[in-house]
Parts: structure tokens; C-alpha cells; sequence
């Protein structure tokens, strides 16, 4: 039975394989990576097959998911290409890449299989994850529903043209609530809160309400308007960090995001 190939045993891959071991796949998984020491990690910690040799890997895989860092795309796409040709799998293989930046374009430059690319969450490994997907025109309607049916068991799913790609990887990704998170409690305590409390409150404070705005059916400008009161604590401390320059911090930390991926595109 053809597998699902992950090339690369990193952390998204280790993500993405909890959270499809967590959903109940049954299609065979198979890692490869060049490191001994991930395969033996995934599997014993998931059971997946490991395979170090990329022609046998190739050979395997109906599905690949090409999961390694954008510096190290080129290369590795420059050793698909032939074994690619070898198995005879170029018009039945479909691709997904994972790597942030580089376009389908060059993908299909490099290997000419039928390509589509797509930003998981590592949130993913707890079935709470979202991921966006994209393709190319002309990409079969069949291969396209396998795609979106492979993410969907990890969370939701957002199919968004390529060009809105890097805006939305500098944006979605779970450390910008982390980060809130940490600063928010790291606030708290310097003002007198002991850590416990301080990060029960950043919390509420930043997830909660928003769990309350996805499950209902209220504006978020409405919502904003009911939690800060005129004259209120809440709407004083917005305000004064709307004064300090909180949201221009914000676009430029996502301009920054958004111009490392497309150094990617360069890779």
C-alpha cells in the first residue's frame, strides 16, 4: 500500500504525525530524514516507518510531504528529481510543501510533479490546529479534495490564493499568543500578581474571550465596545497602549515576518 511520506523528522512533522495518529489515520506514514536520531524519536513515539534511504522513501509514497527548512529545499529537490523519474511516480505523485516562502513556481521548476502548499499549526498534534492550503490553476479537483481531507482531521482548514501566503505565515502562528501570553503575566507580577494567578488571568484574558467570539455570533468591534467601558480599566489600559504604539509594533513585527519568507523565495 502506497504511503504517506514525510520528507524531513522535524518538529511540524512530529506535530502533524500526533495529530494524525490522534485522529485515527490508517494510511501508512513513512519519515525520512538524514538524522538517525528523529527517526528513532518518531518511531518509538508514534510507530510510524522511518526510512533513511530517500530512493526507497520515494519509491513508497503516493502522498509527500516536503517538510524541511526553506535553505535546504533546493538541494533536497535537486535529489528528488531523478529518483522521482526512477520510481516513475511523476504523474501520480502529488506533493505539499511545507516550506514557508517558496513559491509553486519553483517547486515545479525543480521537480515537475503536481504541487500544492500548505501552513500547518504545530498546534495540529492536539487536533486544534489550522492550516492554509493553496493551489495551482489547473490542479486536479481530486488530488486538490485529498489535500484538504488530509488536514482536516487536524483542525480548520482555509484554502487562500498563494500571493496572501506570507502575510498569513507571519500571522496565524501560535507564538504570537505566546508571547502575549508571557508578556501579559510578566507584567502582572512585576505589579504585585504571584505568577500563578498572573498567567490564570493573561489567559482568560487572551484566550477565553476569543473562544467566546468564535463560538457566537457578536462583532468583534461590538465585543471590543462592551469589554472596555469609557472611564473603565479596561479601556484605559487600551488606550495607553494604543498611545505607546502597540498596534504599529505589531504591523512592523508581521513586516518583518512577511519579508524573511520571501528571502525564502530565494532559497
Amino acid at each position: 500500500m502506497k504511503a504517506t511520506v514525510f520528507l524531513g523528522g522535524g518538529r511540524i512533522t512530529s506535530a502533524l504525525v500526533a495529530g494524525l495518529r490522534r485522529a485515527g489515520y490508517t494510511t501508512p506514514i513513512v519519515v525520512h530524514d538524514r538524522n538517525a536520531h528523529k527517526l528513532r524519536r518518531l518511531q518509538r513515539e508514534f510507530g510510524v516507518g522511518t526510512q533513511a534511504d530517500l530512493r526507497r522513501a520515494v519509491a513508497r509514497a503516493h502522498l509527500l510531504i516536503l517538510a524541511v527548512r526553506p535553505d535546504s529545499v533546493a538541494d533536497l529537490l535537486t535529489r528528488l528529481r531523478p529518483l522521482v523519474a526512477e520510481a516513475g511516480a511523476g504523474s501520480t505523485l502529488i506533493a505539499c510543501s511545507l516550506a514557508a516562502g517558496i513559491p509553486l513556481a519553483r517547486l515545479r521548476l525543480r521537480l515537475p510533479v503536481a504541487w500544492a502548499r500548505a501552513m500547518p499549526s504545530p498546534a495540529c498534534a492536539s487536533g486544534n490546529g489550522l492550516t492554509a492550503v493553496t493551489f495551482p490553476r489547473g490542479f486536479p479537483a481530486g488530488e486538490r479534495k485529498q489535500i484538504v481531507q488530509f488536514f482536516r482531521p487536524l483542525g480548520a482548514v482555509l484554502m487562500i490564493p498563494e500571493s496572501q501566503f506570507d502575510v498569513f505565515t507571519a500571522t496565524y502562528s501560535c507564538s504570537h499568543g505566546y508571547y502575549a501570553l508571557a508578556t501579559l503575566a510578566d507584567a502582572a507580577v512585576k505589579l504585585g500578581l504571584d505568577r500563578k494567578t498572573a498567567l490564570a488571568a493573561a489567559a482568560h484574558a487572551l484566550a477565553d474571550g476569543i473562544v467566546s467570539w468564535r463560538q457566537g455570533k457578536v462583532p468583534l468591534a461590538k465585543l471590543l465596545e462592551q469589554a472596555a467601558t469609557p472611564g473603565g480599566i479596561a479601556a484605559t489600559v487600551t488606550a495607553q497602549m494604543r498611545a505607546a504604539g502597540h498596534a504599529r509594533i505589531v504591523e512592523h513585527g508581521l513586516r518583518a515576518g512577511v519579508a524573511r519568507a520571501r528571502r525564502n523565495a530565494r532559497c
